[in-house]
């Protein structure tokens, strides 16, 4: 897809506050400081308009980005960030599943992975709960810019062992050198027609 056309269309942190059109929606999960925010703005041509940070937890509201007036892109809060309390880490956790729950416009989670390091704990958890729910997933393996192009498909298996899902698409992705993106939006186009 070609994006001229983005604005930040809301933020929520309760259903009411969701936009009320029937637009596709796809989201995008991963442990905090995956890449979530930068993969949005390589997504969409834009620099920033995905806010991004050094310190993990920065996004703390489910994000709602308008694109072309045709979907919306879903930046969830991330996950595993061992610095905020129990109970604001239950509050995320509470105001993501009512999302993921409740929300007939979700088409597909694009779950974030980082390419360098065999998914964790949590990511096995938001993975298995997903697969229990049955959304389409695609899962984008974030970073692969830092490791070396023969390396690729040697991790990009390391990850597909790990998480048990042959079947799952997994994108090696680089919000550096663009890497995957085309492949990306090719598989969002899919799932949203």
């Amino acid at each position: 897809m070609i994006v001229n056309k983005v604005s930040l269309a809301t933020v929520a942190v309760k259903p009411e506050q969701y936009p009320e059109d029937d637009k596709p929606e796809i989201a995008f999960t991963g442990k905090s400081n995956v890449g979530k925010s930068s993969l949005i703005n390589t997504m969409i041509n834009r620099k920033a308009l995905a806010r991004t940070s050094r310190s993990p937890g920065k996004t703390r509201t489910i994000n709602f980005y308008n694109i072309e007036d045709t979907l919306y892109f879903v930046d969830l809060p991330g996950y595993g960030y061992a610095k905020v309390s129990h109970s604001e880490s239950q509050k995320w956790g509470s105001m993501i599943e009512k999302y993921l729950l409740k929300r007939p416009q979700l088409k597909a989670i694009v779950m974030l992975l980082d390419i360098r390091h065999e998914p964790g704990a949590n990511d096995k958890t938001m993975l298995e709960w997903l697969k229990y729910y049955d959304y389409p997933l695609i899962i984008a393996a974030t970073k692969a810019d830092k490791i070396k192009r023969s390396q690729l498909q040697k991790q990009v298996s390391v990850i597909r062992k790990s998480i048990n899902s042959p079947k799952s698409q997994i994108i090696p992705f680089s919000s550096e050198d663009f890497m995957g993106r085309d492949t990306l939006w090719e598989a969002i186009e899919q799932l949203i027609r």
